[in-house]
């Protein structure tokens, strides 16, 4: 156990799918997999581990910002010896090409964040790559179940709300298709511990049309890219 995490070695899987929000988390567990049970929910954040198609998952949420997604994929990695983490969440649209709903997945993550200097990764341009084959498994995924999905580039923000405008946004993150705060932890922990890593968001809103999901949209429609996330670690 971890002060973050009362849950058996045993009781995590070596593949985690990773939501945010832990309503979705429990959302995706009851919704998804065969048997799940609440091995953990330590500070109001659930971890579950059932199975899927046969093949044992565990779904744990981790909070907002990269901070949050440090802390629990650390531990996850580090003391659980979880191989494969798959963040599946939600972002802004950069990009007149991304629109509402669409599935991304972020091949890199590029970030002004200290975290994976802090932590000992070399960081060429401030920006971590996904897991090369991971990335690429996803992608043949998604072109077996029908899926239609984004290759692209995510900015990893520290601020939810800020002064720039959506121009400098652009050009701060290094012509980044979407705007996300979590990935560039996990990917730097990934890095640093030579485990895998992943992330899959759905665009929740535009900020180049202002068009946005609604409340009950942002749990309906979230159902491809965690269908995705599933048969991709399935493949694994």
């Amino acid at each position: 156990m971890t002060p973050h995490n009362k849950a058996q070695k045993n009781e995590i899987a070596q593949t985690v799918i990773m939501p945010g929000d832990p309503l979705r988390a429990t959302w995706i567990a009851k919704q998804f997999l065969k048997d799940a049970r609440l091995v953990s929910d330590v500070r109001g954040i659930p971890a579950y581990t059932g199975s899927y198609n046969g093949k044992e998952l565990t779904v744990m949420a981790h909070g907002m910002g990269i901070p949050s997604m440090g802390i629990y994929s650390y531990e996850l990695y580090k003391f659980y010896d979880v191989e494969t983490i798959i963040r599946v969440g939600s972002a802004g649209s950069y990009s007149k090409d991304v629109k509402v709903g669409d599935i991304l997945i972020a091949q890199d993550v590029t970030s002004f964040s200290r975290y994976a200097e802090d932590i000992g990764v070399d960081v060429q341009n401030n920006t971590l790559r996904a897991t090369d084959s991971l990335t690429t498994l996803a992608c043949e995924t998604a072109r077996e179940q029908g899926i239609q999905t984004e290759l692209c580039r995510v900015f990893c923000s520290e601020s939810f709300y800020n002064k720039y405008s959506l121009e400098e946004s652009i050009k701060r993150s290094q012509n980044a298709q979407a705007v996300e705060m979590e990935g560039f932890a996990l990917y730097a922990n990934a890095i640093s511990l030579h485990k895998q890593a992943l992330m899959l968001l759905t665009c929740s809103d535009s900020l180049v049309t202002g068009e946005a999901m609604s409340a009950d949209d942002r749990q309906l429609k979230f159902g491809g890219m965690v269908k995705l996330a599933l048969e991709t670690a399935l493949n694994l």
